[in-house]
């Protein structure tokens, strides 16, 4: 009998934890048996990221040195963030006024969620500026840094070391070894990790559906069908242009990445696939230094699904009001996104952060969010698979930009 691919084996985990918690919906009991189970496995993940994010960094940067190299690749990438993000801003803006998902929505027939948890981090948020943001990438203490996983301090943090490692030459390659042989290790620890998998997606979508149920879409289900629809075009017409004009399948890297796209839907969680993908990308074809920094760093500046939801979403909450935002206001939210959906990755409920960080500032009533919170879960899963087909596609797109794109050949 033919051997299940680990991709079949997360679907099988993804079909059986929807119809468990669609059996068992409303019961906290399952919750109680499935939770922990779904929490060791993103655990295990977490557990793993930051050192193989540290020991990939450090180990690509020393290997080319070159700090002029670096800055150039650091530049474009940056640049390429920014356009990319701007126009997933664009898309959703221009989907939120064509589909009207707010419009008619009877607020009386939808359920209040609780969002004080996100509030206070997004006072933080709003207080803080662009200025601050880039400032706080230089990090005080590094060990502070991983302890909070402060992704784009790390990524510093070890683009300085790998850089000092190749500066001081024959005695930086006991080091080097070392941080060599480390990303080794983790990397072997990943694939066990994701053995595991298929039991961790069967108990986190098992509890979702269990919490929430499919009845709970049906009230706000023209905005789900809405982001869904919007985050589809984007997949296929915005990044399939970008990778048709640097001479890339988009499909092909989907089919590459397909066991990841799976787990990150079922997880919404784009950790939860960080260090396969960075392994995938370079087997096809991007080099380690370059996969190594725009893939995590795109974590923080390069989040597409996140970026359109939250613009379609803050018009959707405006029509639900009845506010007819002018060209004017769309405009002053498309800059206020620009942003604020920078450098807060890892932040728990981190589209709710933004969002609650930007709609006061356009005039948007911010208790709308407690509306569309209890099916924010759901709109996280596909927002997530678009992060990861972004940040996957953004390395091949840097690599063919520095003509440095090598896919492997297949004997």
């Amino acid at each position: 009998m033919k051997k299940i691919s680990l991709a079949g084996q997360i679907l099988i985990g993804l079909v059986l934890g929807i119809i468990v918690g669609a059996i068992f919906y409303g019961s906290p009991t399952i919750a109680s048996y499935l939770q922990p189970i779904g929490d060791i496995f993103l655990r295990l993940i977490k557990m793993i990221v930051v050192p193989i994010i540290v020991a990939s960094v450090i180990v690509a940067v020393a290997g080319v040195g070159d700090i002029k190299q670096l800055g150039k690749i650091g530049g474009k990438t940056i640049l390429y963030f920014e356009i990319v993000t701007t126009l997933a801003i664009i898309v959703g803006i221009i989907a939120a006024n064509v589909l009207q998902p707010g419009a008619g929505v009877n607020m009386g027939d939808l359920n209040q969620t609780d969002i004080g948890t996100y509030v206070d981090t997004a006072e933080a948020k709003k207080s803080e500026s662009l200025v601050d943001t880039i400032v706080n990438i230089v990090p005080t203490n590094p060990i502070a840094a991983v302890a909070q996983g402060d992704m784009l301090a790390i990524i510093f943090f070890s683009l300085a070391f790998g850089l000092g490692i190749n500066a001081i030459g024959e005695r930086g390659k006991p080091v080097l070894a070392f941080f060599q042989g480390t990303a080794d290790a983790m990397f072997y620890v990943t694939n066990q990790i994701m053995k595991f998998a298929p039991f961790g997606v069967f108990a986190l979508i098992g509890v979702t559906v269990a919490k929430f149920g499919l009845a709970s879409l049906i009230p706000l289900g023209k905005l789900v069908i809405s982001v869904y629809g919007t985050m589809i075009f984007f997949v296929i017409v915005v990044l399939g242009i970008i990778a048709k004009l640097v001479g890339y399948s988009l499909f092909k890297l989907i089919k590459l990445i397909k066991e990841e796209l799976i787990l990150a839907f079922s997880t919404a969680s784009s950790e939860a696939v960080l260090p396969k993908i960075m392994e995938k990308v370079e087997k096809a074809g991007c080099p380690k230094h370059i996969a190594s920094f725009v893939i995590p760093t795109g974590y923080s500046f390069n989040l597409d699904g996140s970026t359109l939801y939250q613009a379609l979403a803050a018009i959707f909450i405006a029509q639900m009001y009845g506010i007819d935002m002018s060209i004017a206001d769309q405009l002053s939210l498309m800059l206020v996104l620009m942003v604020t959906s920078k450098g807060i990755a890892g932040v728990p409920g981190v589209s709710f952060v933004v969002l609650l960080a930007t709609l006061g500032t356009v005039g948007i009533p911010i208790e709308g969010l407690a509306f569309i919170a209890g099916i924010d879960r759901i709109l996280d899963m596909g927002r997530t698979v678009v992060n990861v087909i972004g940040n996957s596609l953004a390395a091949i797109v840097i690599s063919k930009w520095e003509g440095n794109f090598k896919p492997e050949k297949v004997s």
